[in-house]
């Protein structure tokens, strides 16, 4: 069996009126939305990724699965973590987690799941994609 390298990362969030659900259009709530919550973990799995790039490479999102487990109310402290747990040539699948943060630590479980990226070649992607 391959051994997976190790990347991970850790992102603290506090939770703004800017990230309700009612804010980002996926509910009429005011707490954290699905789609931030979800561009939260997206942010740490780049996090855990950025510092085994080569010159030149950056990743991009191809596949998300994610359980929104509880709510949680603006001004909530929330830490983000990714970690790397497979890896297959340029792809990357992380192991994805989100809860409640405090000076005793870490809390409930608000969210988790899976996130893959691709690496890329960052020019020759939007040269490809420019036509």
């Amino acid at each position: 069996m391959t051994q997976v390298p190790s990347a991970e990362a850790s992102l603290p969030f506090i939770g703004t009126d800017a990230d309700t659900a009612v804010a980002v259009g996926s509910g009429s709530l005011p707490v954290l939305g699905t789609p931030r919550l979800l561009a939260w973990f997206e942010a740490a799995t780049c996090a855990a990724l950025e510092p085994t790039l080569a010159d030149g490479e950056t990743s991009v999102g191809t596949r998300v699965q994610v359980e929104h487990l509880a709510a949680s109310p603006v001004g909530q402290q929330v830490e983000v973590t990714a970690r790397l747990a497979y890896v297959d040539g340029r792809l990357r699948r992380f192991s994805v987690a989100a809860r409640t943060a405090g000076p005793d630590g870490p809390g409930a479980l608000l969210g988790s799941g899976e996130v893959t990226r691709v690496v890329v070649d960052a020019d020759r992607f939007l040269a490809r994609i420019s036509g």
